[in-house]
């Protein structure tokens, strides 16, 4: 796909059904996605055929037209399909973390409204657990992945004999041609809702029409360079918009190939990327600096990747290119709105570290707290407006008054300060939300701190980032116990095990009487912060107390 194409983008074509089908009559016999673990290979024909039967299978068990489907599950090929086939089929897919579980997976899927559950066999058991808090979900299709052990298989067989399930392979065993009164996506439709990380309130779930999911592919097409001899090699996870927006459409919009691995793997990175093939990936803070931590080896340069996408880009970004013999690219991107600045290959190496010029279609500015432009070099918030019409995200879910919220003025406005240069090169500087992020995921302060009062000892919880022996956040929490009760530590950092993602269960605990507030009585956390970080050894951190926690 050229600049001109995008620029001539017509958004009445870009469906998702209308995309499939295309690349099957055209490039059908070429290779989309490669399933590393076992090595299976799909055509852009399988990926179609495969992914009507699924369509057609959720119209044959009666679930709606417009019904949100989730799918709970890591990295697969069965994945990816479940994804295309709920969304090209009429409905709209909801990607989870596949981390979810307790409180927050309960959230997640009610809050969606979600009627029904494509989920892998090893995460089944979490889902058994609060399935009658779920009441809406009335069909559940369990995926086995073939290359995946699972640790507890008797907590699988139970999670299947307490709950009625389906095998995935009834959707794949439908056919693949449609019934007559089968629903026909519009371009305009929601396709799909993608969770972002909340910062004032709960994870909000971003609305996705068809045009914008296919044109963020044709945008990353574009403007990082894909082209169809590309293979991109993905390790993040598919439910969140770095892989599956970025590298997976980006890859399809330019007639390209993915090849997919379950998760990052730091000792298997080097060896996945020489056995694809693959020409380009994306790597996140923390990715990149575990491969910057291996050492050197002679086959630093033994493979044919020439560039790679990054963000934000690492302070040894010249020396990594010099190592790996690639090209750095990033990117300014928001899940919520859309792809905002893009640098590439083309762009002026001097200004390696910024996210690049604003793209095609789009107008960036940076603005003051009364949303008026700064001149360039001054910080301020990064706000966009999208020029075409459904390529952009259509708002939030459910939450009418954070969807005008964010578009006051007629412009987005990320929650992200930055500045421009005078040749017109965005930078990032920080987060103006209240938000944490470890190892590559987004953190909502207030769902840590949701969890965090239900505990029964809590009277109250402030949740914020802290430095410590790594260069991104660790969860920390300050919390107000009630007097007379028994608790510990422990205890509350198994309560929050139970019921949010891995990663967001906080490391560091402080006790305190009282918490430093605003005349409005908010917590002033930038206190806490500052006072946590002087001596980090005075709370309580369940590293130092042995406490692993489990995926």
């Amino acid at each position: 796909m050229t600049l001109e194409e995008l620029e001539a983008f017509d958004p009445r074509e870009a469906t998702l059904d209308q995309v499939l089908a295309t690349r099957a009559r055209t490039t059908g016999n070429q290779v989309f996605l490669t399933h590393l673990p076992d090595n299976k290979r799909f055509t852009y024909a399988q990926i179609d055929d495969l992914t009507r039967r699924i369509g057609n299978g959720l119209h044959e068990a009666g679930i709606a037209p417009g019904a949100h489907v989730a799918v709970l599950m890591d990295n697969c090929s069965e994945q990816l399909l479940a994804i295309f086939g709920i969304m090209r089929s009429g409905r709209v897919a909801v990607p989870v973390n596949s981390a979810a579980r307790g409180q927050l997976l309960v959230y997640l899927l009610t809050h969606a409204d979600c009627r029904a559950l494509i989920v892998e066999e090893a995460l089944l058991p979490r889902f058994v657990e609060i399935a009658d808090q779920t009441p809406l979900i009335g069909n559940t299709y369990v995926v086995r992945v073939a290359t995946r052990s699972i640790e507890n298989p008797q907590d699988v067989e139970q999670a299947r004999a307490r709950h009625r399930s389906d095998d995935f392979l009834v959707l794949l065993g439908a056919p693949p041609q449609p019934a007559h009164d089968a629903p026909v996506a519009r371009f305009n439709d929601v396709g799909l809702l993608m969770y972002t990380s909340g910062t004032t309130g709960p994870s909000k779930a971003i609305m996705f029409s068809q045009a914008q999911f296919i044109y963020w592919g044709a945008d990353v097409a574009v403007h990082h360079e894909y082209v169809p001899d590309d293979i991109a090699y993905i390790c993040l996870p598919m439910f969140h918009g770095n892989a599956l927006l970025g590298a997976t459409m980006g890859s399809l919009m330019a007639n390209a190939a993915v090849a997919l691995a379950p998760r990052f793997s730091a000792s298997r990175f080097w060896s996945d990327i020489r056995r694809s093939g693959a020409t380009v990936f994306n790597g996140i803070g923390s990715v990149m600096s575990f491969l910057w931590a291996l050492p050197p080896s002679e086959d630093d340069r033994h493979h044919r990747v020439n560039r790679c996408h990054l963000a934000p880009v690492p302070n040894f970004a010249l020396e990594f290119e010099a190592r790996y013999g690639v090209k750095i690219m990033s990117a300014y991107a928001l899940t919520d709105y859309c792809l905002g600045a893009a640098y590439n290959t083309r762009s002026d190496r001097a200004k390696l570290g910024s996210a690049g010029t604003v793209r095609a279609n789009v107008d960036l500015r940076i603005v003051d707290e009364e949303d008026l432009p700064v001149p360039f070099g001054m910080s301020g918030e990064i706000v966009m407006r999208h020029r075409v019409p459904w390529a952009a995200s259509l708002g939030y879910y459910k939450a009418p008054e954070a969807t005008l919220e964010s578009r006051r003025n007629l412009w987005f406005h990320t929650g992200d300060r930055g500045w421009m240069d005078e040749d017109g090169y965005v930078w990032f500087r920080d987060r103006i939300k209240d938000s944490m992020r470890r190892r590559g995921e987004n953190i909502s302060a207030f769902e840590v701190e949701e969890v965090v009062r239900s505990h029964p000892a809590v009277v109250e919880a402030a949740a914020y980032p802290v430095r410590a022996d790594t260069s991104e956040d660790e969860v920390a929490v300050t919390v107000i116990v009630r007097p007379g009760v028994q608790w510990s530590p422990e205890d509350l950092i198994a309560h929050c095990s139970r019921n949010l993602a891995y990663f967001m269960v906080p490391r560091y605990v402080e006790v305190v009487d009282s918490m430093p507030t605003t005349p409005s009585q908010k917590v002033e956390k930038y206190k806490l912060r500052a006072n946590a970080e002087k001596d980090l050894g005075a709370l309580w951190d369940r590293e130092r107390a042995g406490i692993r926690i489990e995926r």
